[in-house]
């Protein structure tokens, strides 16, 4: 998947990023900038804001605290919508999803932690609706890319039997977002059984995956992340599980694993990842698949990807909405230079 949509338009609108300092935040500045939006970076802390050399020229720096609306509202005056990509989620989501919902503003997100996701849905879909605006959050790499790619597998289908996404990473060099918000979110994993949500169960299952190259084969665990939650959301599905490589673990639960360590101009990393999904009904299998590199660099296209296309469609439904109910996941997929493997149905067992 590609860093930066090639599509630039002058005369873009503002968007708001809350979390700009972090490593997520700036990737996602930066991407708005190529594209041609203003940006305005909002973080809390004002000197790590300040030293914020890898930011875009032109873009607007503004503090804000998720402790005082009133700083909020100042820092999302004039944006058209506003990304948040400060976690953990579960502290940031709502006060600033309250700030958008009173700018009138569209609110995005890039949570990965499905108590978040869910509060989300059952917290502001009502609100969401009279402010006239879109909130979807989990529009990131653990969350929207595996709800897109289970909607393009799922096709024409109007329920499965089950859908498996698969995700297997060289290598996973967490960043302290990440290690903050794994202290923070103690919640019970879920998944759906039956049809339902249920927890994970303990200990979390495991299976093997076959998976294209480099990867091959790959011991994988069921580890969940915020894609259930969306996915459960608008395909029914009997079971719906996530699996990540058991290698890839080591590195995230090594205290003395360092940071990602940029290996371009852009910040990105090397590591590089495949994620699969397979949909099963009555014995007939559908798979759609993409690769990239860097879990935290391809949020931005992502997500950014996501902003210009609810700004661009004025007849748009209003609400909270999973990113397979809003967008054509093949041609939302393909738009950001995913080389998509998204097949018709094949036979039973040929999926991962």
């Amino acid at each position: 998947m590609s860093t930066t949509n090639p599509r630039v338009e002058k005369s873009k609108p503002a968007i708001a990023v809350y979390g700009a300092s972090g490593h997520t935040g700036r990737f996602v500045v930066n991407e708005l900038a190529a594209r041609g939006f203003v940006p305005i970076a909002v973080a809390r802390d004002e000197t790590k804001l300040a030293a914020g050399g890898a930011l875009a020229e032109g873009t607007v720096k503004r503090v804000a605290s998720i402790e005082d609306q009133a700083s909020l509202g100042h820092a999302l005056a004039g944006a058209a919508a506003v990304i948040n990509c400060a976690g953990p989620f579960l502290d940031t989501a709502d006060a600033v999803i309250t700030a958008a919902l009173r700018a009138k503003i569209h609110y995005l997100d890039v949570t990965a932690e499905q108590e978040s996701a869910r509060r989300t849905y059952e917290k502001f879909a009502v609100p969401a609706r009279e402010a006239g605006v879109v909130v979807l959050p989990g529009m990131g790499f653990y969350g929207g890319l595996g709800d897109l790619l289970a909607t393009a597998a799922m096709g024409d289908w109007t329920r499965a039997d089950a859908i498996d996404l698969a995700i297997a990473l060289d290598s996973w060099s967490p960043t302290l977002g990440t290690r903050v918000t794994g202290r923070r979110n103690t919640f019970r994993r879920v998944i759906v059984s039956g049809g339902a949500l249920e927890p994970l169960p303990d200990p979390a299952p495991t299976r093997s995956w076959s998976f294209a190259a480099p990867f091959g084969v790959q011991e994988m665990v069921a580890l969940p992340f915020a894609e259930v939650i969306l996915i459960a959301r608008h395909l029914r599905a009997s079971d719906i599980r996530n699996y990540l490589n058991t290698s890839s673990l080591r590195g995230l639960r090594d205290p003395a694993t360092p940071p990602p360590v940029a290996a371009d101009a852009s910040g990105r990393s090397a590591q590089i990842f495949r994620m699969e999904a397979t949909v099963r009904r009555d014995g007939r299998v559908r798979r759609a698949a993409v690769s990239g590199s860097d879990i935290y660099a391809c949020s931005a296209p992502l997500v950014v990807e996501a902003a210009e296309r609810v700004l661009g469609d004025g007849a748009a439904r209003r609400g909270v909405f999973a990113p397979g109910e809003l967008f054509d996941p093949r041609d939302f997929l393909r738009a950001l230079g995913a080389e998509l493997d998204a097949g018709e149905p094949i036979g039973a067992g040929e999926g991962g």
